[in-house]
């Protein structure tokens, strides 16, 4: 019988699959094996929530591969070494895979393919990098023009979509590992992993809450957003199956209002396989400001103010509850992403670098391309940026997206009896207040850790000097 490796790696899926379809297609036989990677478990960027998410996905995974008459083969080392053994073990002569994009995922790849039988499919974009070009061949780096020519290409339909097989054969012999129990998925984070969760709340999503995604989307205090961005991340779901989603209700959509927050939740889809463009396009990013002149930005980088954003304790409450969320549930919302990071870079002046790996160290959904874009986004240093004086006042932030304050009082318990009127500004309140409720502001709760006004004239100050040094510097470069 012929007998062909399926690598699975961001692809934890049955439905959908290219890489698995195209295996199932070329051979009787399918060898499904997850490897881990020491170079990746030993990366700084590694998250305990998000590895463990990933290895419920596993064990998800091998349970609907048992109920097929096939199962998972877990192996433990460098992976061209693990895959060589493999192909001997298994008589095997091909390796299918989904092609990933990141700059490591792409030099192992190329390492791979130049000795061993590894055949890359699609998947993880519903569009390649290499296909979203501008007519000279050359990479969009603006995402409104990016975003036009990807709807102008095909897009999926529902017929398009793959069926999960209905019976995988595996050779019973191949010796693998135990799925590792550590580190267990806490409680505390909101995504129970596996495809079937995915597609539930796919489903759910699409039938209840789309059409209110444009008013809620942005709301910190209400369940608005599809937060399908784990499953994405490690392919519990594909993007095609998204897009269809969103292109399906885009066509049932019985008002305009309907249309454009179906319309919205797409342009999210989009955003992220702009990024994940700019990263295979532009590798340096990993490292650098896409604009160059900002690597100059004379940051601060005090560790003191940089380990109260880390904990919650800067004195402003949205910054507060959303960097407690992170730390304990491995989720924030979007609009608390931008917040906390205009406040790290604009408002601490602290490298964005150090707030993008604090990041990775937490989010379940940690993608390196799109958490690389969305800090470039709000340091004002990255394609298509905000403008480097667009700073988030995180008092009017919280009082836009938080009226209320029960997002503040979820995730601030000391703050919970403060009263709505000063819910945002603690420090307000009168003295009286404070001993009254049992929050003494710089006791109970910090008072502010900067004065957001002056900190604000500061980085203007700070951009200002780093835009007149590459001035300076381009002066003196000879013409010709």
């Amino acid at each position: 019988m012929n007998t062909a490796i399926w690598w699975i790696r961001r692809d934890l899926r049955l439905s959908d699959n290219q890489a698995l379809t195209q295996a199932l297609t070329c051979a009787d036989q399918i060898v499904p094996v997850f490897i881990f990677d020491p170079a990746l478990l030993r990366s700084p960027y590694v998250a305990p929530k998000r590895l463990a998410f990933v290895l419920e996905g596993l064990r998800w995974l091998d349970a609907d591969l048992q109920a097929r008459g096939s199962r998972l083969i877990i192996r433990r080392g460098e992976p061209k070494q693990e895959l060589s053994r493999l192909l001997a073990q298994s008589g095997s002569n091909i390796i299918f895979a989904e092609a990933d994009f990141s700059p490591y995922a792409r030099c192992r790849d190329q390492n791979i393919t130049a000795t061993l039988p590894l055949l890359l499919q699609g998947g993880l974009t519903v569009c390649h990098p290499n296909v979203v070009l501008k007519a000279n061949g050359t990479p969009y780096t603006m995402f409104t023009p990016f975003s036009r020519a990807w709807r102008a290409l095909p897009l999926p339909q529902a017929a398009d979509l793959l069926p999960a097989p209905e019976r995988i054969l595996t050779p019973s012999h191949l010796p693998g590992e135990a799925i590792p129990v550590d580190p267990p998925l806490s409680l505390k984070v909101p995504f129970p992993a596996g495809e079937a969760e995915a597609q539930r709340r796919l489903a759910r999503f699409a039938g209840q809450r789309l059409a209110n995604y444009v008013e809620q989307r942005n709301r910190l205090d209400f369940d608005g957003t599809s937060q399908l961005s784990p499953y994405l991340r490690f392919g519990m779901l594909s993007t095609r199956q998204a897009v269809v989603a969103a292109r399906e209700a885009i066509d049932m959509a019985v008002s305009v209002q309907e249309r454009k927050a179906i319309e919205t939740w797409l342009n999210e889809l989009i955003w992220r396989e702009f990024y994940i463009s700019i990263l295979y396009h532009f590798p340096q990013v990993r490292r650098r400001s896409f604009r160059p002149e900002y690597d100059r930005i004379p940051w601060l980088n005090d560790e003191t103010d940089f380990a109260a954003w880390q904990e919650g304790r800067t004195g402003y409450p949205v910054v507060d509850a959303a960097m407690r969320q992170l730390v304990q549930t491995g989720w924030i919302h979007n609009r608390a992403r931008m917040i906390v990071a205009s406040f790290l870079v604009k408002d601490l002046l602290i490298d964005w670098r150090w707030g993008e790996r604090w990041f990775m160290q937490h989010l379940v959904d940690g993608d390196p391309a799109a958490n690389n874009g969305g800090w470039q986004w709000s340091a004002s240093t990255g394609t298509d940026a905000a403008p480097y004086f667009r700073i988030f006042n995180p008092v009017l932030q919280g009082q836009k997206f938080d009226p209320e304050g029960e997002f503040v009082r979820r995730w601030v318990p000391e703050l919970a009896e403060v009263p709505q009127k000063f819910i945002h500004t603690p420090w307000e309140m009168p003295l009286a207040v404070q001993q009254e409720i049992g929050c003494v502001i710089g006791q109970d709760y910090p008072a502010p850790l900067v004065d957001h006004a002056l900190a604000r004239k500061r980085v203007l100050a700070a951009y200002a000097q780093a835009n007149a040094g590459a001035v300076l510097n381009s002066s003196l470069i000879p013409a010709g």
